[in-house]
């Protein structure tokens, strides 16, 4: 099922890195200078007055946001190092979006909540704990470089999880469903590791 997802080049140009930069480049890892484009599927076309991003499960009461709405949430800038499973990192990314910290404060979280689902519009899943979208680890991005972000890249919005592998930083996310279990999402119940930290090269089952 994996294979008729997987789309081509999921490969990087590899660049020299000054030993500055290379001690930001996790084991295993070559920096790159363009920006990949790798999607579990084809690139899905979203209509902004029908988009709507969604905080649902072990919660209070669920909370929407339309296009209008979401924009204007408190909004931050931020410049992070990205790294992908297939062996490339990118630094200092810039996005502008909104902290998950900031989405959270609109809801009551149930104390059962230990585990989060990230959903998108075309059906892909992935699964991470809890604390690894809080404290500023974790947000919902709408610019990249200082412009709307592009569809290929997940626009209108995609989650951005810097620390962990980029199959968690979901394109065109639609909402995070908060759980009490873990729940395996597209890649990881494909082989691939169900936490994704690139300092401890956790790309596969079993690393």
């Amino acid at each position: 099922m994996a294979n008729a997802f997987v789309t081509r080049g999921f490969v990087g140009k590899r660049q020299a890195s000054s030993a500055t930069r290379a001690q930001r480049i996790p084991p295993g890892q070559h920096e790159v200078k363009d920006f990949p484009v790798l999607s579990a599927g084809p690139t899905p076309r979203v209509a902004l007055d029908r988009w709507s991003f969604t905080i649902e499960g072990f919660v209070r009461e669920k909370v929407s946001w339309n296009w209008e709405e979401f924009l204007k949430l408190p909004a931050q800038q931020f410049t992070v190092d990205i790294h992908c499973v297939t062996t490339w990192s990118k630094l200092d990314t810039r996005w502008t979006g909104v902290s998950v910290d900031t989405l959270l404060e609109h809801v009551e979280l149930d104390p059962r909540a230990a585990f989060v689902t990230a959903y998108t519009i075309e059906g892909y899943t992935t699964n991470m704990p809890l604390p690894d979208i809080l404290n500023g680890r974790a947000f919902v991005a709408y610019e990249y470089d200082g412009l709307p972000l592009p569809a290929a890249h997940g626009g209108p919005v995609r989650l951005v999880v810097p620390h962990l592998y980029f199959w968690k930083s979901a394109k065109w996310v639609t909402g995070l469903r908060l759980m009490d279990k873990d729940r395996s999402g597209f890649w990881e119940s494909a082989g691939y590791n169900n936490h994704g930290d690139p300092w401890k090269e956790e790309r596969y089952t079993g690393d």
